[in-house]
């Protein structure tokens, strides 16, 4: 399946846990379910112009809610979690205060 760089990548995580591993030049992103290494590798090299070290990829499981009577899930998604060179620093997370 290819997916263009813009379709892989869908949002930056905004975690306290994201924000914290800026220090080791990790930064996490949601991508898309059925994207895969290779694409997100390429992505975020392509879109921020950076050279990627390392991506992990994991699920995010669903979770159950519960709001009065009523119950649900929240649906799971894609995390990867991507590690860039040394030196190289993706602009969107410059902002936030650790």
């Amino acid at each position: 399946m290819s997916l263009h760089p813009n379709e892989v990548l869908l949002a930056p995580v905004v975690s306290e846990k994201s924000y914290s591993l800026i220090a080791d030049r990790k930064y996490s992103f949601r991508v898309h379910p059925r994207a895969h290494k290779t694409q997100v590798r390429q992505a975020v090299e392509e879109l921020f112009d950076v050279k990627v070290e390392r991506v992990n990829v994991s699920q995010v499981k669903a979770k159950p809610k519960r709001r009065g009577l009523h119950r649900g899930t929240k649906p799971g998604w894609k995390k990867a979690v991507v590690q860039v060179r040394e030196g190289d620093t993706i602009e969107i997370f410059e902002g936030a205060q650790v």
